[in-house]
């Protein structure tokens, strides 16, 4: 491993781009060595080397391999702590944690479901328009959840990003695309969440080159 951290995934996946939006608060320049989901690259024996279950992200850091995106941002935000991704206090950080492990467990599988009917129907085995109409029920089941433990607050676990945002950000960038992005952002609350997500200068910057 060389002492400049490496990120192994492409710009296109929503957890490369949060670590990546991670890595640019922080201020932590690195290498990227492009993995493309979309070509099977993470198939490949070369990446399988780096990660034996073909996921990216994985990122190289002093002398450490972490191959999970969770993980890898826990330990950026202990190495570089400014500015904050994680809230301070207890009750944030049970909001914050909860929202990750939604999005991770229930989240992910669903807003991908509705964007990759209509973005990249043959990463999601084709277009089953029953599947897509239970991605769109499960992701606003999900929506629903975090508007609600977000209780009024400007972003997912506080009043200023944190952790949570950047995982639903960059998935939600995708369903945003496609012609049930109303339906499923129809949940309270989720527009104005949307606004401000989209506007933020990490995301805006972090935001990947689709052609």
């Amino acid at each position: 491993m060389s002492d400049r951290p490496t990120l192994y995934g492409f710009d296109g996946s929503t957890y490369v781009r949060t670590v990546r939006m991670v890595l640019a608060d922080k201020g932590i320049e690195y290498d990227q060595v492009p993995v493309n989901v979309l070509a099977g690259e993470p198939r490949q024996p070369e990446h399988l080397a780096r990660h034996p279950f073909g996921k990216v992200p994985v990122l190289d850091i002093d002398g450490l391999r972490i191959r999970e995106t969770d993980a890898i941002c826990r330990y950026l935000e202990d190495i570089a702590p400014e500015p904050a991704l994680v809230p301070a206090d207890a009750r944030g950080r049970a909001r914050m944690n909860e929202a990750i492990g939604l999005i991770d467990s229930y989240g992910y599988g669903a807003l991908v479901g509705v964007a990759g009917y209509h973005l990249f129907p043959d990463l999601i085995g084709g277009q089953d328009e029953e599947a897509r109409r239970q991605a769109i029920a499960a992701s606003q089941t999900l929506l629903r959840l975090l508007m609600e433990n977000r209780d009024g607050a400007a972003w997912l676990a506080g009043d200023v990003p944190t952790l949570a945002d950047y995982f639903l950000g960059p998935i939600l960038f995708y369903v945003s695309l496609t012609p049930d992005a109303e339906e499923v952002m129809s949940v309270p609350g989720v527009t104005e969440w949307w606004a401000a997500m989209s506007a933020h200068d990490t995301f805006r910057a972090t935001e990947p080159d689709l052609g």
